[in-house]
């Protein structure tokens, strides 16, 4: 936790972009996000795909360090991953959004959600929002998904995404697709 500020002394506040879809918003990282997010990375089957060794986290000071990174990709880039947040309940869903580390093969929009809200089409709404504030903000032709082999639930929001696999990658020592999304097939896509 961190130390309580002085009354009077207010801390710098970041102008956080916010995304609200139907049933969620979109945000940037709070404090309050580490627990969760740590949850979500303890999980087996998300740790296995979200990780960067494939293992669950089970160590909160490693949970810190994840949700710091999220975070901090945001303060070097401007960009970065957004959690998702419920607007009904205010539960953290999980995170969704751009990531682009040094010698990722391209601009990605990733997606992890915790395993109380998978399977109610929170990662492809998240997405698509998340494809969409791109799109509208950076002069770029594509979109990148890193999925591994294995992770077929993935595997079907790309494809509902309208993602096709382009090439592999070695992501963190095995190998797995590179999904694209295209600007003009994105743009052109009938909207609900």
């Amino acid at each position: 936790m961190a130390a309580p500020v002085k009354p009077s002394i207010p801390l710098p506040q970041s102008n956080d972009p916010v995304i609200e879809t139907e049933r969620l918003l979109l945000r940037r990282w709070r404090e309050a996000d580490i627990e969760p997010n740590t949850a979500m990375l303890a999980d087996p089957a998300s740790g296995r795909f979200i990780t960067s060794d494939g293992k669950p986290v089970t160590d909160a000071f490693l949970g810190w360090r994840n949700a710091a990174i999220m975070a901090g990709h945001w303060t070097l880039y401007g960009f970065g991953m957004f959690v998702v947040e419920e607007k009904q309940t205010g539960s953290f869903v999980g995170r969704v959004g751009p990531w682009s580390p040094p010698g990722w093969p391209g601009f990605e929009i990733g997606w992890g959600i915790a395993s109380d809200f998978r399977g109610k089409g929170y990662a492809v709404e998240a997405a698509t929002a998340s494809i969409d504030w791109v799109f509208a903000r950076f002069e770029i032709g594509r979109i990148i998904h890193c999925i591994d082999r294995e992770n077929v639930a993935s595997q079907g929001v790309a494809r509902r995404l309208g993602a096709i696999i382009e090439s592999e990658f070695d992501l963190f020592g095995h190998v797995a697709d590179v999904w694209v999304t295209q600007r003009e097939a994105w743009t052109a896509r009938p909207r609900p």
